[in-house]
């Protein structure tokens, strides 16, 4: 359950303050995210000490935690205009490349510190073992997913880059998904429905799901059976992809070392195809 969702379950049993903070929080979750205690007391009129009850009370252990899952919803929810103004709020001060370049820094730490390292083998595995695999990430995710189509075609016999204007498009790049196959699906803030209804037929179809988010508000997290969660954040209108990037590199690369004979082979192959069609500069003149 997302935060404005579980403010609004326990709205009508809250004090006067805590519904003055739900009424501000749910019209202005966006600057409501990047506030600390004393700034969202000034805003709302209400102390500091009610603000912490506050958070308590809607279950979060720390403000920071009540703040993460703030943000975490503001990601999702907030449009490229709110983006814009959100991050003028966040950088104008600041050393815009230092201040991006650390936030992706600490993107990656996090990940790695939190991801499912069985889930992680588990995706690695189920793609070694499937007959065909399906790729799917639409809009700001296309890019990570023609990058990993890229790589895996080097590994497989069968990879299909899903791509399309319309859900129609979509079903029937797939029609023909099944038990013995699976997607990897990237679902990442703002979620692409096109997406969300892609992997709900996957999953009817019985396919492994392999999905590549950001975690607990993920609307694909509940259809995954090896999610493999990567932070990502918002920088101005544009999405941070690191993580994201890095995750799958890891992915081709752990796969690349179970079908090391495979990769090996593969690769010699496209080497000469390479250098017969002058593919790339060799330094020759």
């Amino acid at each position: 359950m997302d935060i404005i969702s579980q403010i609004d379950q326990n709205y009508n049993q809250m004090s006067k303050s805590h519904r003055r903070l739900s009424d501000f929080v749910r019209e202005n979750y966006g600057r409501a995210a990047l506030m600390n205690v004393e700034q969202l007391s000034i805003a709302t009129g209400v102390s500091e000490a009610t603000v912490v009850r506050y958070s308590s009370e809607l279950g979060y252990e720390k403000f920071s935690h009540f703040q993460r899952a703030l943000n975490d919803y503001a990601k999702s929810m907030l449009t490229s205009v709110q983006r814009m103004e959100r991050a003028h709020s966040q950088y104008h001060d600041s050393d815009i490349l230092t201040s991006v370049l650390e936030s992706d820094i600490d993107k990656i730490k996090t990940t790695l510190s939190q991801i499912d390292r069985a889930a992680f083998n588990g995706a690695v595995d189920a793609l070694i073992g499937a007959k065909k695999i399906y790729i799917v990430g639409l809009r700001g995710s296309s890019a990570l997913a023609r990058f990993l189509s890229y790589y895996l075609n080097f590994l497989f016999p069968y990879v299909k880059l899903v791509n399309g204007t319309s859900v129609g498009d979509i079903f029937e790049q797939m029609f023909r998904i099944g038990e013995d196959d699976a997607l990897i699906a990237f679902s990442l803030p703002r979620y692409s429905l096109r997406t969300i209804r892609a992997v709900r037929y996957a999953k009817k179809n019985n396919a492994t799901i392999i999905g590549i988010t950001d975690g607990a508000n993920s609307p694909i997290l509940d259809l995954c059976d090896f999610p493999l969660i990567a932070k990502t954040d918002m920088e101005s209108f544009v999405d941070s992809l690191v993580a994201p990037m890095s995750l799958i590199n890891a992915l081709v690369v752990a796969i690349s070392m179970k079908l090391p004979n495979e990769a090996s082979e593969s690769l010699k192959k496209l080497e000469n195809i390479w250098s017969d069609n002058e593919v790339y500069d060799n330094g020759e003149k």
